[in-house]
């Protein structure tokens, strides 16, 4: 199939699930961000939100590899704004940092481009390491013994959005972690006495992250990213994401593989659900070592 064949076919899954979530899907919009960063060469991403979040369908699209500096590539074509503050040096400095093995964008077909994902898995990085980045939040350091507390130990990603300026570490938990620790970390950012069925399941998570802002020192939001627990959560989301987990196309053999996202402040709780359309070779190696 040639590559226009495989941008409409990537175009028209995206427009079928915007569809499902009542989320307006223009063209004009979505179209010259597809074609800015393909062709596809890895893996492509749905997710939504729920309650006062939702509204948009996000794509996390791997970009590709001939694109060495996909913030520089995004300013270029219009998609960022360029910026003096420190977001915009930030992405240089992690790759002087360590070994970056691919790059995601993250895009909004309402919102837009938002996020780049710096993805080092072969490169696991800790938090003094990476507070040491001059352009890093500086809430992330003095943030460090919350993190050395509670055993989130292993950097493996790291998303920066351009457009609320802040920055998520994403900490690898290759066995689960304990629901007390969760409990833990939860009352000592603030947040009320959760739910218990909430706590079990989040214990079954892969990624944990965390929200930072250039502007204060306080951890803004934590996140808890596992395999779809349907009993969880389903009977908590809208109709419409519910036919967005049971209806968005896929790509490959089997069943449709989607995640949950549990997030945390002091002020809310809500729920973020992905569903891959297709898998990156390095996405695949990494979630088959970890799903439980």
């Amino acid at each position: 199939m040639s590559g226009a064949a495989v941008m409409e076919d990537v175009y028209a899954a995206i427009e079928k699930t915007a569809g499902l979530l009542n989320v307006p899907c223009s063209r004009d919009k979505v179209w010259p961000i597809l074609m800015g960063f393909g062709p596809f060469e890895g893996g492509i991403i749905f997710s939504t939100s729920t309650g006062a979040h939702a509204g948009d369908l996000d794509l996390t699209i791997q970009v590709a590899s001939g694109i060495d500096d996909p913030y520089a590539h995004a300013v270029s074509k219009g998609f960022l704004p360029e910026t003096d503050h420190p977001v915009g040096e930030l992405l240089a400095d992690i790759e002087k940092q360590c070994t970056v093995n691919e790059y995601l964008i993250d895009c909004g077909v309402v919102g837009g481009l938002n996020k780049i994902y710096v993805h080092f898995p072969r490169d696991l990085q800790t938090v003094p390491a990476l507070a040491e980045i001059p352009s890093m939040p500086r809430a992330l350091g003095e943030n460090a013994g919350f993190f050395a507390r509670h055993g989130l130990e292993n950097v493996t990603m790291i998303a920066i959005d351009y457009r609320r300026r802040t920055m998520n570490p994403y900490f690898t938990f290759p066995t689960g972690i304990d629901p007390e620790t969760i409990r833990s970390m939860l009352r000592e950012i603030g947040v009320p006495e959760p739910e218990e069925e909430f706590l079990e399941s989040s214990g079954k998570s892969f990624r944990v992250y965390t929200t930072f802002s250039w502007d204060s020192p306080r951890i803004e939001r934590i996140s808890f990213a596992r395999r779809l627990d349907r009993p969880v959560i389903t009977p908590r989301v809208e109709p419409e994401i519910t036919r967005f987990l049971t209806g968005s196309p896929y790509t490959y053999d089997g069943e449709r593989f989607s995640i949950q996202m549990i997030k945390w402040s002091p002020d809310e709780q809500w729920f973020s659900a992905g569903s891959y359309y297709q898998f990156g070779p390095l996405q695949w190696e990494v979630l088959k070592n970890i799903l439980r």
